[in-house]
């Protein structure tokens, strides 16, 4: 049997800070413990499969929402979807965010969250496919611009972030993989607005912008 994967230095913290999301969501009068439900959700984070996906992603999530909160309605979905949104992930996939509500729609019940809460979190997840939330929509406004976070990152750390891409789709030829990331990128620059809070947007859509198109510009050449 092969070794199990080592655990990131930071898994006790997120088992605590998992607790607290999921206590803080949740009926009062169910109580069955949040450790198993936050242990599987960290063994699906650390699969060797993930290069970009990974524990790392998630707590950067969870920081950025933890930055844009005060913009939610429902500050308990949103971060519960943020546990959520890629814990399903197979690279060579297109449902792994279906396949991660599901999960969501599966456990959280049996966790004690309510029914209703439960439905936005599988919605919020869903909504991570097109990172196009409907005006007004507050708590999928807030997840989506955490998730689109990393495209403001410092020029090194956005580097880093498309290569870590390119190794998860290290099974797709160069050429096949240039013309689908050029598209996915024209995309991006193409919406009027990448991050629709009013603080990210500040904040982040300039910066994003331009390593859009710095990648861009790379690929193109």
């Amino acid at each position: 049997m092969a070794d199990p994967a080592p655990r990131h230095p930071a898994h006790a913290a997120l088992l605590t800070r998992w607790a607290i999301h999921l206590n803080s969501a949740r009926e009062p009068a169910r109580t069955p413990s949040p450790e198993p439900y936050g242990q599987d959700l960290l063994a699906r984070w650390a699969e060797p499969q993930r290069r970009y996906h990974t524990t790392d992603h998630l707590i950067a999530i969870l920081d950025r929402v933890d930055e844009l909160i005060t913009h939610a309605t429902d500050p308990d979905a949103v971060r519960l979807a943020a546990w959520f949104h890629d814990a399903v992930y197979l690279p060579d996939r297109s449902t792994n965010e279906e396949r991660s509500a599901r999960l969501a729609e599966r456990a959280l019940p049996e966790a004690g969250v309510p029914q209703p809460r439960t439905a936005e979190v599988a919605r919020l997840v869903r909504l991570t496919r097109t990172h196009d939330p409907a005006p007004g929509d507050t708590n999928g406004e807030v997840l989506c611009d955490a998730d689109l976070s990393i495209l403001a990152s410092a020029p090194d750390a956005y580097a880093a972030y498309a290569a870590a891409v390119r190794e998860e789709y290290g099974f797709v030829p160069d050429d096949a993989f240039r013309d689908g990331r050029a598209g996915v990128l024209r995309e991006l620059l193409s919406m009027p607005r990448l991050f629709r809070t009013p603080q990210a947007h500040d904040r982040w859509e300039d910066a994003a912008r331009r390593n859009l198109a710095t990648e861009l510009a790379l690929l193109d050449a």
